[in-house]
């Protein structure tokens, strides 16, 4: 039987009224420290014998917590009360994993403590090599990091203990500092190139270079416009509240599963295309495009309502505002195509009118249709060298810092408690089982 409710909200509570009962059900309001607070409906069942119905959790706070903060329509994100533009200027990466991490930004003792423990955990369990040679060579590189992330934890199982705080505190360091070299051994299997150790005389963004593009033939110099860059493509990835990678990091998490086996899960989620998935979507996009002479054709079917086509890297669901990201990506994308002098590269010329039209365009203005982080993100690394199927890879090298301090909050927070969303069954009711032999 369907009910109906009305609302109306006090202060620090939300009515519900049973239209057909006439019960009213009072709901406590809870503040957060800035954006919209939120209705406590943890006793919603034991008191209406209703659960809420919310598909996608768009309109759910799944948890509580003290990391990230997204107002979508004024285009703000701030990590730990920064803002992700002062922090992508005046920060490099390991502050930034510090920042979210730890809740502070490091002084200059506690920046070279922490840019020590990553450094000297950069290398992986020698044994862990032979795993490679079990994926296909052309296997997709997001295979091959989902898979050996989750294997992690058979050759590090002196930090899968979560109740331990030490062995978090190390898990966390190992997967920050991991992440990159398996990434770029993924890279290195799929090009039929032998690995490449780290250096700890790099920079995170240097070494993850090096590893990725450098070869046993000949030193590899790395470009210091190219490293800067690498290293605000980390930044401006490495958190974003309660996405779906993110979510389900700390679902996985609260199971008790271990931390290497949540980041993998992490990884699973991020694969798709929805999510991860959006700059190298971008690229196809150029692809398809093919050349500036039909873009005047393309940008008359983004507008027509009648048209299923979509311009990839545009708009975004969480930002009814500028993507924040975008503005600095934007910078960096043009310093890196000023600094490899790329010419005659059609899909970059592509990139460029476009970014042209929607800056200019009224209908782009109007509908707040800007070019967003993955629009940038992906000529990047584009001009950097990096195959499409390496880009959510690097997402999830970023990424990994979000996903172990969101995981790390979990844990200790003292209400998190196993995930068990509920839902609205429309299957059939009990009916009375029927022998084989007499089915028709």
């Amino acid at each position: 039987m369907t009910q109906t409710t009305d609302g109306k909200a006090s202060n620090d509570s939300f009515t519900l009224i049973d239209n057909r009962t006439g019960k009213q059900v009072t709901l406590p309001v809870l503040p957060g420290s800035t954006g919209p607070s939120v209705i406590d409906i943890r006793k919603l069942y034991s008191e209406t014998g209703h659960f809420t119905y919310d598909p996608g959790f768009t309109s759910t706070g799944s948890c509580e917590s003290k990391i990230t903060y997204i107002d979508g329509d004024e285009g703000v994100l701030l990590h730990r009360g920064y803002a992700i533009d002062e922090l992508a200027d005046n920060c490099d990466f390991p502050e930034v994993c510090h920042l979210l991490l730890n809740g502070h930004l490091p002084n200059a003792k506690e920046k070279a403590e922490f840019e020590t423990t990553i450094r000297y955990h950069t290398m992986v369990h020698e044994q862990l090599s032979r795993f490679f040679s079990g994926f296909r060579r052309d296997a997709h590189p997001m295979a091959v990091l989902c898979g050996v992330t989750g294997a992690l934890s058979a050759f590090y199982h002196d930090s899968t203990d979560i109740t331990d705080p030490r062995q978090r505190q190390i898990a966390s360091h190992r997967l920050i500092a991991k992440m990159p070299t398996i990434a770029a051994m993924a890279y290195k299997y799929n090009m039929g190139q032998p690995f490449m150790y780290p250096r700890n005389d790099l920079s995170y963004a240097e070494n993850f270079l090096y590893m990725t593009f450098g070869t046993p033939c000949e030193p590899y110099k790395v470009n210091p416009i190219l490293s800067k860059a690498m290293d605000k493509i980390f930044i401006l990835h490495a958190d974003h509240e309660q996405n779906a990678s993110t979510s389900t990091v700390r679902l996985a998490g609260s199971s008790g599963a271990n931390p290497f086996a949540c980041i993998a899960a992490g990884i699973a989620s991020l694969w798709g295309p929805a999510h991860g998935g959006a700059n190298e979507a971008v690229l196809k996009m150029l692809e398809e495009i093919g050349s500036v002479d039909r873009i005047p054709e393309i940008v008359r079917r983004a507008k027509s309502k009648d048209d299923s086509f979509r311009l990839m890297g545009f708009g975004h669901r969480v930002y009814k505002n500028y993507d924040p990201r975008a503005q600095v990506m934007r910078q960096t994308c043009h310093e890196v195509l000023a600094e490899l002098g790329i010419k005659d590269e059609p899909l970059l010329d592509i990139a460029m009118e476009l970014e042209r039209i929607a800056l200019s365009d009224e209908y782009f203005i109007e509908k707040k249709l800007y070019p967003n982080v993955d629009f940038y993100s992906g000529i990047i690394l584009k001009a950097m060298g990096f195959p499409t199927s390496m880009f959510t890879v690097l997402f999830a090298v970023a990424r990994t810092v979000g996903w172990i301090s969101q995981w790390k909050e979990m844990i200790e927070d003292p209400q998190q408690k196993i995930g068990r969303p509920r839902q609205l069954y429309t299957g059939e009711t009990k009916r009375p089982f029927v022998p084989l032999a007499e089915r028709g």
